[in-house]
């Protein structure tokens, strides 16, 4: 309907930019919308298709906006580049990270980094519930990976799985995408289930610890949150975790600085959570 409502009133030119994370292809079929539009008017002015993808982080997007790792653009016209140079300028005075591109290979890019993100995390977590096995301290197993330059330390933190609104998103949507054009997506889907099996774990400790006796317990759970410094509770681990434990009769005492009255409107008729 925007792609339409552009084409049906636009009088000259425009440069239409996909800010969102989008199926591969999306702006091809924004730009046949508004083409088609234009034709229907009898008008023949030029416009142009970009995709801009954002790479904000909840919690600190206007620290990533004002100093982006990269800025990624797809386009094939020379005057977008030039109008996203000069756009971006206040943000790329040291360095260049403006990285242009195909659009369809910018529309995949988002993808793509959230799902390595997600693989990061899931491959970790993997790492750690071995190192329970075998007596290793995923800590020092943490610290003996991250100091290697290839990888890094960032995301690779064991934990309880990826939640919030981003990356169980975008995995199943990249899924999605490779299923319907007949490629196997064998590393998606495994990402994909050690986090779901992550996410349980928690608690299947919790039941170990009391040898299942769990009906007359109090557990405290401070953190509802995806990650710290949000209310996003969306998909998050520890909604996994409550349900779990108000299925088992356990009564839960929950903390979170930002997120508690998100939790409570998803468990607003339990009377076990305080």
């Amino acid at each position: 309907q925007v792609a339409e409502s552009i084409g049906r009133y636009s009088k000259d030119h425009k440069i239409v930019v996909a800010k969102s994370t989008v199926p591969v292809g999306s702006c091809d079929r924004i730009s046949e919308k508004i083409s088609e539009q234009i034709q229907k008017r009898g008008d023949n002015f030029t416009f142009n298709v970009a995709s801009n993808p954002e790479f904000l982080k909840e919690g600190s997007a206007v620290s990533d906006f004002q100093r982006p790792d990269r800025i990624v653009v797809g386009t094939d016209s020379e005057l977008v580049r030039t109008k996203f140079t000069e756009l971006y300028a206040p943000f790329n005075r040291n360095h260049n990270k403006l990285v242009f591109m195909d659009v369809r290979s910018s529309e995949l890019t988002k993808y793509a980094a959230n799902a390595m993100l997600a693989t990061k995390i899931s491959f970790m977590n993997e790492i750690a519930n071995l190192a329970d096995r075998l007596g290793a301290d995923i800590e020092n197993v943490r610290l003996g990976i991250g100091s290697d330059s290839r990888i890094g330390y960032n995301f690779i933190y064991a934990g309880c799985g990826y939640g919030g609104s981003c990356f169980p998103k975008d995995i199943r949507a990249l899924k999605k995408i490779a299923e319907q054009n007949k490629q196997s997506c064998d590393l998606l889907n495994a990402v994909e289930t050690v986090n779901k099996k992550q996410k349980s774990l928690l608690f299947s400790r919790l039941c170990d610890y009391f040898k299942g006796s769990l009906s007359d317990k109090v557990i405290a759970v401070w953190g509802l949150s995806f990650k710290p410094n949000t209310d996003d509770i969306r998909e998050a681990p520890s909604l996994d975790f409550l349900r779990e434990a108000f299925d088992s009769g356990v009564r839960v005492q929950a903390y979170d600085p930002k997120a508690a009255d998100g939790v409570k409107q998803v468990f607003w008729d339990e009377p076990r959570l305080t």
